[in-house]
C-alpha cells in the first residue's frame, strides 16, 4: 500500500461534526410534495424546504405553512431570515420568488463546474511531468481556500489534499497567491492573522515580503510552512482583466520539494495555469 503524509489540518467531513452539536432537528411531513433531505439539522432543512416549496409555486405566508407543514410562528421566522440573506424576495402583488442570492451562487457554481472540466486534464499533465500531487484552489469563505480538483502523486510517499478540502489564506503557497493579488490593506489585515505554525512559517513581515514577490514572478513557493515536511509550489490562473480566478498547485515532502528546489517545479506549474487560462478562453 502506498504510504501518505497525513491530510493537511483544516480538512472537515460531515462525520467529523459532534453529534453533541446537532441540536435542533425536523422531519418533512408525508404528505410534502417535494424531497427533502433529513440531514437532522432540522432549522436548515426546514429552510431548504421552504426554498423548494417556492420554486414549485408557493408564493404566500400561507402557502408555505401549508406545504412545507411548520407553525405560522416558525414560518414567518425562517421566510424573514431567508429574505434578509437574499435567498428569497418578497414581490408585491407576486408574492415570495427566489432571491438574487441563489442566482449568485447557482452562477458560481456553473462556472465551477466549467473550471473543474477544463483544469482536469492540465492538473494530469501537471502530476505526471513534475511526479507530485496537483491541486486547483478557489477562493472561499473569507479568509480561506477550498480545493475543487484534485490529482494525486503516483509516487509511494507523496501528499493526499481531497475535494473539497477548505485551507486558511496565510498558509501555504496557494494562499499566498491569493493574498499576493489582494490589495495592500487586505494582504496587511491577513498578514495580521499569521500563527506560528511551524519552525519555518513566515513572520507578518516576511509574508508581506514574499507577496510582492509571488506577484512579480508569477508563483509562490512553501516549505514546511503550514504543515511539517510538506512543500509545495503555486501559480495563479488569471481571467481576461487579470483578475484572480483560481490557483494551480503541487504538493509533496519537502525532501523533494524544498525551499531551494522548489524554483525547478514553477515551470510546470505556470505553464499548466496558462493551460488552463486558454482553455477557459482567455
Amino acid at each position: 500500500m502506498p504510504s501518505t503524509l497525513p491530510p493537511p489540518p483544516g480538512t472537515y467531513t460531515a462525520a467529523s461534526v459532534p453529534r453533541s452539536r446537532i441540536r435542533d432537528t425536523w422531519t418533512a411531513p408525508p404528505n410534502l410534495g417535494i424531497q427533502v433531505a433529513d440531514t437532522g439539522v432540522g432549522v436548515l432543512d426546514r429552510s431548504v424546504a421552504i426554498l423548494d416549496a417556492i420554486a414549485h409555486g408557493a408564493r404566500t405566508h400561507a402557502d408555505v405553512v401549508r406545504e412545507v407543514g411548520l407553525t405560522r410562528t416558525t414560518a414567518h421566522r425562517l421566510l424573514k431570515s431567508l429574505e434578509d440573506h437574499g435567498f428569497i424576495a418578497y414581490q408585491g402583488g407576486v408574492g415570495y420568488r427566489l432571491g438574487p442570492r441563489l442566482l449568485e451562487l447557482g452562477t458560481t457554481a456553473h462556472q465551477e463546474f466549467q473550471l473543474k472540466a477544463v483544469a482536469r486534464p492540465a492538473l494530469e499533465r501537471l502530476a505526471r511531468a513534475t511526479g507530485e500531487s496537483a491541486q486547483l484552489y478557489v477562493g472561499f469563505m473569507q479568509g480561506e481556500r477550498m480545493c475543487i480538483e484534485s490529482v494525486q502523486s503516483s509516487s509511494e510517499l507523496r501528499t493526499i489534499v481531497p475535494v473539497g478540502a477548505v485551507l486558511p489564506m496565510v498558509y501555504g503557497s496557494a494562499g499566498k497567491i491569493f493574498l499576493a493579488w489582494m490589495p495592500r490593506d487586505e494582504q496587511e489585515r491577513y498578514a495580521a492573522q499569521v500563527e506560528q505554525k511551524t519552525e519555518t512559517t513566515p513572520t507578518p513581515e516576511r509574508l508581506l515580503a514574499q507577496l510582492v514577490t509571488a506577484r512579480r514572478q508569477g508563483w509562490a513557493s512553501s516549505a514546511g510552512e503550514r504543515q511539517p515536511g510538506v512543500g509545495s509550489v503555486s501559480a495563479p490562473v488569471l481571467g481576461p482583466h487579470g483578475e484572480l480566478v483560481a490557483v494551480v498547485s503541487i504538493s509533496g515532502p519537502t525532501s523533494r520539494i524544498g525551499r531551494i528546489s522548489a524554483k525547478r517545479y514553477a515551470p510546470a506549474v505556470m505553464e499548466a495555469a496558462r493551460e488552463i487560462e486558454r482553455a477557459l478562453g482567455g
